[in-house]
Parts: C-alpha cells; sequence; structure tokens
C-alpha cells in the first residue's frame, strides 16, 4: 500500500471516530437535561417551590455539559495527535465512548442525592475514570505510530497534563467525601479552574514559540 492509500485510509478511519463520538456526545448532553423540568399545573406556591427544587437539578447539567465540553474537546486534539486508531487505542476509545455515555446517570444521582457521599463518590470516580481511559487512547495511539516529530510530542504532553491534573482532581475528592462532606468534596472541584488554564496558557505559548 502506498503512502497516499494508507494516508486516506487513516483519515476515514479517524473520520468514523469522531462521527460515533460527536453522536455519542450529542446524546449524552441531551440526556443531562432530561431531569431539569417543572410539573405543569402548579400552584403559585407550588411553582416557586418547584422552581427551588430544579435549582440543583440545574447545577448538575452546567456542571456535566462542561465536563462532557472538555472532553469533547480533548477527543479532537487527540484525533489530530494520533495517525490512527486500532488494537489497543482502538478498544480503549470504544471503552472511552462508553464512559461518556454513562456520565447523565452519575449526574441524576448528583442531582438528587448530593448530600450523600456515595452519590459525589460515585460522580467524582466516572469522571476520573473517564480521563484515565481517555489518556490511554492518546497514550496507546502515539506508541502505535512509533514515530512523530516533536510538535506532535509536545502538544501530547501538555493534554496528558490537562487529563491527569482533572483526573487527580476529580479522585482526590472521592475519599474528601465521605471524610469531610460531600460539600467539600464538590467546592473542591474548583481547582480545575487552574488547572485547565495554566495547562491551556502554556499550550498556547508553546504553539506560539
Amino acid at each position: 500500500m502506498d503512502d497516499t492509500r494508507a494516508g486516506t485510509g487513516d483519515e476515514k478511519n479517524a473520520e468514523r471516530l469522531t462521527a460515533l463520538s460527536d453522536g455519542i456526545f450529542a446524546i449524552a448532553m441531551t440526556l443531562l437535561v432530561l431531569d431539569v423540568r417543572v410539573p405543569p399545573g402548579l400552584s403559585p406556591e407550588g411553582f416557586r417551590d418547584a422552581v427551588r427544587d430544579v435549582l440543583p437539578d440545574l447545577g448538575a447539567y452546567a456542571l456535566s455539559f462542561m465536563i462532557l465540553a472538555a472532553f469533547w474537546r480533548d477527543h479532537r486534539r487527540i484525533v489530530e495527535l494520533v495517525p490512527r486508531f486500532e488494537g489497543p487505542s482502538l478498544k480503549f476509545a470504544l471503552f472511552w465512548l462508553g464512559t461518556i455515555a454513562l456520565i447523565p446517570f452519575p449526574t441524576a444521582l448528583l442531582s438528587e442525592y448530593a448530600s450523600e457521599p456515595l452519590a459525589v463518590a460515585v460522580y467524582a470516580g466516572a469522571v476520573c475514570v473517564t480521563n484515565l481511559v481517555e489518556l490511554a487512547v492518546l497514550r496507546t495511539g502515539l506508541r502505535a505510530a512509533r514515530h512523530s516529530d516533536p510538535a506532535t510530542e509536545r502538544e501530547a504532553r501538555f493534554v496528558a497534563a490537562d487529563l491527569v491534573g482533572t483526573a487527580l482532581v476529580f479522585g482526590a475528592t472521592i475519599p474528601l467525601a465521605y471524610v469531610l462532606s460531600p460539600a467539600v468534596a464538590m467546592w473542591c472541584w474548583l481547582a480545575l479552574l487552574p488547572v485547565k488554564v495554566t495547562t491551556g496558557l502554556r499550550s498556547q505559548r508553546a504553539q506560539s514559540s
């Protein structure tokens, strides 16, 4: 097989995975909002109570939507870095998409039982595992390529640092939900903001240099 045909095959391979992932992300993001609703036919007082009751659902929806958006962005970056998905990288990619499709379940747990340590731990664990599996997709994909230019390796390190940082933050809050409180564990998720901002700025500087 010549290089032109191999390159075309690699592009189609990545395009098929991207199309599948886009569909799964669209479904997962849509499922997040299904629990955000106010029943019809309420009295004025009941309506106000229902709106207050739906606020945790809105919070869980917003959090999970941002997390899924970050996963989708990282996946796009990984597709640009990995020339072809096959073997272990393809298996990890499919497993990762399975974890993405599962995100609405821990989101529903969090919106309904945010005061329960187990609900917070399940949510944090799901996000942590999803990050680690996505990291495995990146590393196995680059390893299968056997060679890459320095710019690709540098960008891959920044993507890996972002995934590891997110996994560490969510993983560390699992015991905190039990030792301290679920609320403290959830507030600790804000530590992601400086982690992602720092990683993003370093990536931008590397690309411009």
